[in-house]
């Protein structure tokens, strides 16, 4: 749900530049949290995303030593406990939003002309020559890009599904889980891998494929090696074969199993374009759903990539199952692959979540523009009742996280990890809008002004903690440059 303050007139804003004045007052007594209990107080719209109805129009009381929420309030009360006040009255708070599909090397070939207006089998063919050329430092460099973009939007935790390994890049997720802790972000980095090049008939060149058994076992390596289980965990790992068209059946069912040995997600695009549903009848004589079940992965430890081309009794299976969809709206009408069943995914069984896909086919890491995108498309097929403001922003806040099966991140609730975005009605885009939740979405909000991951703000002002985007851009350009050269 959300709520705004009930008081009138509505609070002036102010500029996302301008400092938000903390003030302290005296703890509790007995408190012994040092200062940590801190009050985002008053904000003008708030969503909590929470299954429950709460009022939480006075805002939240997050512990920036755990990196919990320890209490909503209400209209007409105090908190129980606190110790710092952040005035939150030119602000709207959301829940850190979550990405559940991403492609992060992808930044680096945004708005290639050769692939612009190309659909997704020949798109693909034309970029993994590109990203075959993939280096250590172009890859670093993606990441920092597209984390940094994903954050700026409001997004906290965001799932990456790497899968190009070429030779000198096989230690890619310990890059990624570098720049993540470097930039204080929350991820599922997966291990995906291609198996199947041109010449056993799949789609890739053969210098982006790999080995099965060196595979599974660098899965098992980055699994023992990065996989965090406990509830304040910043980096989670899941296994993620690519799609049916680059990876062989025998891959698909080995890394199954060895995600229900390790008890980790499986994640892999599927049923995307109707090429791949081609692809599969025509390799494996099965529809894609048919597929995924034959090689074991018909369960609540999956989630897919797009989900599109279904049919009725797919839905209902996907449900059955509780198979998890990362909804990819704008990919999805850039690359004219069609529409994600979202709506009838979810009221089937299927958690729905939201994710931008790669940057080379979106193109760009934008969470909160995501979430315009996929209620407009929704409302399209199924019309605005249906699609209300609220369901586009629980897909991207709890639906995102039953996707990716990571508990206490998603909403606004006491015992949840303090993960929040807050952003500014100030822009010209806003002026004359009156609900401030529906405006973030209904007008295109494109910005956080703050964002806090786990207690702690990893950007205020409008700015990144500690990181120079000059530079940054500045590095992406070159890389960039680099790679098309070859």
């Amino acid at each position: 749900m959300h709520t705004a303050p009930s008081h009138q007139p509505p609070r002036p804003l102010v500029a996302a530049g301008s400092p938000l004045p903390e003030t302290h007052t005296s703890g509790s007594p007995g408190t012994d949290t040092a200062g940590s209990l801190l009050w985002i107080k008053d904000p003008a719209g708030i969503h909590t995303s929470s299954r429950r109805s709460v009022d939480a129009s006075r805002g939240l009381v997050v512990n920036t030593r755990t990196g919990a929420i320890v209490e909503l309030v209400a209209a007409g009360v105090e908190p129980t406990r606190h110790d710092r006040v952040l005035d939150a009255s030119a602000h709207v708070v959301l829940p850190g939003l979550i990405n559940t599909h991403h492609h992060f090397y992808q930044t680096l070939t945004r708005a290639w002309a050769p692939v612009a207006d190309a659909e997704l089998f020949p798109w693909l063919q034309g970029l993994y020559p590109v990203w075959a050329r993939l280096t250590p430092d172009a890859l670093e460099s993606a990441v920092t890009v597209a984390i940094a973009e994903l954050l700026l939007s409001g997004c906290t935790t965001a799932a990456d599904h790497h899968y190009v390994f070429p030779a000198g890049l096989e230690e890619s997720v310990d890059i990624e889980a570098d720049v993540v802790q470097r930039l204080g972000a929350r991820a599922m980095l997966t291990r995906g891998s291609m198996s199947l090049g041109q010449d056993d008939g799949g789609l890739p060149p053969q210098s982006t494929v790999q080995d099965h058994d060196a595979i599974l076992e660098d899965s098992r390596r980055v699994v023992e090696t990065f996989h965090q289980r406990d509830e304040a965990a910043r980096i989670r790992i899941g296994l993620a074969p690519c799609s049916p068209f680059s990876v062989t059946r025998e891959l698909m069912r080995d890394t199954a199993q060895l995600a229900s040995e390790l008890d980790v997600r499986l994640h892999t695009h599927l049923a995307e374009t109707i090429d791949e549903e081609d692809f599969c009848r025509e390799r494996f004589g099965l529809r894609t759903v048919d597929y995924l079940e034959s090689v074991g992965w018909l369960s609540s430890r999956t989630w897919l990539g797009h989900a599109i081309h279904l049919d009725d009794s797919e839905v209902a299976r996907l449900g059955a199952a509780s198979v998890g969809v990362a909804h990819c709206a704008t990919s999805n009408m850039r690359l004219g692959s069609g529409t994600c069943r979202a709506l009838e995914l979810e009221e089937a069984g299927s958690p729905v979540g939201l994710g931008v896909d790669g940057s080379a086919s979106n193109d760009g890491s934008n969470m909160i523009e995501e979430v315009r995108a996929a209620l407009n498309i929704q409302r399209l097929a199924a019309g605005p009742a249906r699609v209300p403001v609220a369901r586009a922003l629980n897909w991207a806040t709890r639906g995102s996280a039953a996707a990716l099966g990571w508990e206490g991140i998603g909403v606004l609730e006491p015992g949840a990890r303090a993960d929040l975005a807050m952003f500014t009605l100030d822009e010209l885009r806003f002026a004359g809008a009156h609900d401030p939740v529906a405006a973030l979405v209904l007008c295109g909000a494109h910005r956080a002004d703050r964002v806090m991951v786990d207690g702690r703000w990893v950007m205020e002002d409008g700015a990144l903690a500690g990181q120079d985007l000059e530079r940054i851009i500045a590095r992406q350009r070159e890389q960039a440059r680099l790679l098309m050269r070859g």
